[in-house]
């Protein structure tokens, strides 16, 4: 028998399972393993690129100071043949030869003096946007009362103008032009002679800066010229220049810069070809010469310091005390430095260099090689770098340990610190290495951040597990320092404070049948007494039913402990006050009876034990020692004493200079074998600093001494004075105790060994 055939399938297969390892599991499983750190720091590097490509203005801020850093640190070294130099209309000049401007026939005397000395070029770093007002003819029209004769002699000689015209057309001289921001309309029906200027690429127009109007010469003069350039030099946003345009946009169209045109007129060239792509401008070309400029048509300068010697007062060349060669050969400029001309530039280097020495500074390092560029691509580089360092770190952070972490950051910064150094030492090159390590340390500080904000989660987890069984203090401890875990303390100098509530056991009859009413007002006037000890640096040790056990100077150092835990106790007694206050309102309007809450509060300081005390199974932090005996034996004496607050004398002795401090007695308490002296603490500075509380001291004082040498009448008297100064300081119970022992004393004196040590028979 043949076996039946496979029934046809029917309908769509039953769907397969998932292989292990994909589906939303697995991409969970693959988030967890990356890391919120390392996706939140990939997030953070996306935006940083992109403000690095929006490079607003801190950014670009940083970048150029950091170029301002190379150039301090390795200025460009001055060409010993100074290929350009500078004739300098400075304060000497005018001083000796007149205000500015003088007349044109004065600078065709500079003009031909330069070129019988043989310079090259002349460019002028000044424009003559006027005729001359001291021409001849213009002098006849300014003088009513010359002849005709000689009025029409002086209209027939040439302009000022014409003569230097004349000069300039017998030597190579260019002329400087200036941008305006409003048009300037050209007074001649000739155009204007201008240089042409062709492009190799986009239009680059909407990178040039842009001026609506031109500051032309004379007319007579700007075609005399065989050159015209702007000297406009544009500084930075903070005021400094750095770069200096070759090309600008007036009037509608390209213009060169003064720099520009006077390599144009060396080099023989006819026109100027500016490279340009999509990102700007790239160069400007001239014979055998080109230079890389930024997107925006403009060089870096290299700058050397300020050089006198590159200078030559105006009026030595105009009197001819000058060397012939020190010109012979060389472009001239002709500027000024005078103060009162307004043409002081800050440079990197300098504060107020001369805006023709910066043009000098571009001519000598083109012309010498020493150029310095930042081309288009640099800022491809510093991004590329930018995410190779950043993924590096956000890859390998979290698996490095913290000191080869430290290790690999500080050889990465150090590499790109030589290699942005390296390039521009030896190439002129500008690379910014200030963003890729602005940006990569940002992005490690983010995986820094993510992993302290685990630990605090992981620590926040500590605090809620314990936090309810131990105090705030040692919980806090335990989280940053787990490793403090174990049995055992150490000796401090601490100050501890005792507070009791006194009375209490009246008060909790009358809540015999409210047990929960007990509680709301254990934790009603416990709360704001906990928030003064707080806010003033101390530890609360423990609660004892109604009283509170309180320390300073541990966990934590506090140098003014004694200060800190008196303020402390003025501010429970005010914090008491306020609630009796809320309460005694309350039981007026219930009707119920009102019982004040009083405390007595006891404080010494001394050498102390503390640290975690217990068992193996349940310890606590805490603090051991006689002087926390003593501190809670002069909190039981305050009720004695009818004062609310007793300070042992260490902590007197550091509080007697701010707060209101009064001795009370020389007591041996019960379990100690030496007296202590005791003080009451009765208010801050503000009370300590009245004339009354001097008086009522120094009366106290009296009575206290009198009182030990036995003078029972200066005593008594003394007394009195001292009770009525302390009238509203609330410690007439003090004198009442001492005027019952003084008249006890006088029915029976003490033994004549007496010292006038108290003997207390409570605790």
């Amino acid at each position: 028998m043949h076996g039946r055939p496979a029934p046809e399938r029917v309908g769509p297969a039953p769907p397969r399972r998932l292989r292990r390892g994909g589906g939303p599991g697995s991409l969970r499983r693959t988030a967890r393993r990356f890391g919120f750190g390392r996706a939140l720091s990939l997030a953070l590097l996306a935006l940083l690129l992109a403000i690095r490509i929006w490079d607003p203005a801190p950014v670009e801020a940083v970048r150029l100071r950091t170029f301002d850093a190379f150039q301090v640190l390795k200025p460009r070294v001055p060409h010993p043949a100074k290929p350009v130099m500078i004739v300098d209309i400075d304060e000497a000049s005018l001083r000796e030869l007149g205000q500015w401007p003088w007349a044109r026939t004065r600078v065709a005397e500079l003009v031909s003096k330069l070129t019988t000395a043989g310079a090259v070029v002349i460019a002028f770093d000044i424009v003559f946007a006027e005729p001359d007002r001291l021409s001849p003819a213009l002098v006849a029209d300014a003088l009513s009362q010359l002849d005709e004769a000689t009025r029409t002699t002086l209209r027939s000689l040439p302009s000022n103008d014409e003569v230097l015209a004349g000069a300039m057309k017998a030597s190579r001289v260019i002329l400087g032009q200036t941008a305006l921001g409003h048009p300037a309309p050209w007074p001649d029906p000739e155009p204007p002679p201008q240089t042409g200027i062709g492009r190799l690429g986009p239009d680059p127009a909407r990178f040039l800066p842009s001026f609506p109007g031109l500051l032309r010469n004379v007319p007579v003069l700007e075609k005399a010229a065989l050159g015209r350039g702007l000297f406009t030099i544009l500084p930075e946003r903070d005021g400094i220049v750095r770069r200096v345009p070759m090309v600008v946009r007036a009037e509608g169209a390209e213009v060169p810069t003064l720099s520009l045109e006077i390599l144009r007129i060396l080099t023989g060239g006819a026109s100027i070809l500016m490279r340009s792509d999509e990102a700007g401008v790239q160069s400007v070309r001239l014979p055998g010469f080109e230079m890389q400029t930024d997107p925006h048509g403009q060089v870096w300068v290299h700058f050397t310091p300020h050089d006198p010697s590159r200078f030559l007062s105006a009026k030595d060349v105009l009197a001819g005390r000058f060397a012939p060669e020190q010109v012979a050969n060389k472009i001239v400029l002709v500027g000024t430095s005078a103060i009162g001309l307004l043409d002081n530039k800050t440079t990197p280097l300098e504060r107020a260099m001369p805006g023709v020495e910066v043009h000098a500074q571009v001519l000598e390092s083109a012309l010498t090689g020493q150029v310095l560029s930042s081309p288009s691509y640099a800022a491809a580089i510093e991004i590329l770098v930018t995410v190779a360092v950043a993924v590096a770190i956000i890859l390998f952070a979290p698996i490095l340990g913290a000191v080869p972490l430290l290790l690999f950051g500080t050889a990465v910064a150090a590499c790109l610190a030589a290699a942005s150094w390296y390039r521009y030492s030896h190439s002129g090159l500008l690379l910014d290495a200030t963003f890729p390590l602005g940006a990569s340390f940002l992005v490690y500080l983010t995986l820094v951040f993510t992993n302290y904000f685990r630990e605090q989660v992981d620590r926040s987890r500590i605090r809620s597990a314990f936090g309810q069984y131990l105090s705030p203090a040692l919980v806090e401890q335990l989280a940053q320092n787990p490793e403090k875990l174990r049995l055992g303390g150490e000796e401090r100098l601490m100050t501890i404070m005792f507070s009791d509530v006194r009375g209490f056991t009246t008060i909790s009859e009358s809540y015999k049948r409210d047990p929960q009413g007990l509680t709301a007002l254990m934790n009603r006037f416990l709360t704001p007494l906990t928030n003064a000890i707080l806010d003033r640096q101390g530890t609360i040790d423990k609660y004892m039913g109604d009283a509170i056990m309180a320390f300073w100077n541990a966990p934590l150092d506090d140098p003014k402990q004694e200060e800190n835990a008196c303020a402390a106790a003025l501010d429970m007694l005010r914090r008491l006050k306020a609630v009796n206050a809320e309460r005694e309102r309350e039981a007026a309007e219930s009707g119920q009876a009102f019982i004040p809450l009083d405390i007595g509060i006891g404080i010494n300081t001394g050498p102390c034990v503390v640290g975690n005390m217990g068992s193996n199974l349940r310890f606590d932090y805490s603090v051991l020692g006689d002087t926390v005996n003593l501190a809670s034996r002069l909190e039981g004496q305050s009720k004695l004493y009818g004062v609310k607050v007793v300070l042992g004398a260490a902590s007197a002795a550091k509080v007697t200079a701010s707060f209101a401090v009064l001795e009370i007695d020389l007591i041996r308490v019960k379990g100690k074998k030496e007296p202590e002296r005791v003080f009451a603490l009765l208010g801050d500075a503000d009370l300590r600093g009245t004339a009354e509380f001097g008086r009522l001291a120094e009366t106290h004082a009296d009575m206290i001494a009198r009182y030990r040498a036995g003078d029972w009448d200066g005593a008594e008297a003394a007394l009195e004075d001292a009770r009525e100064l302390a009238e509203g300081l609330g410690i007439s119970g003090l004198y009442e105790l001492y005027a019952g022992r003084i008249a006890a004393f006088r029915a029976e004196p003490p033994p004549p060994d007496w010292a006038g040590v108290y003997v207390a028979l409570s605790k």
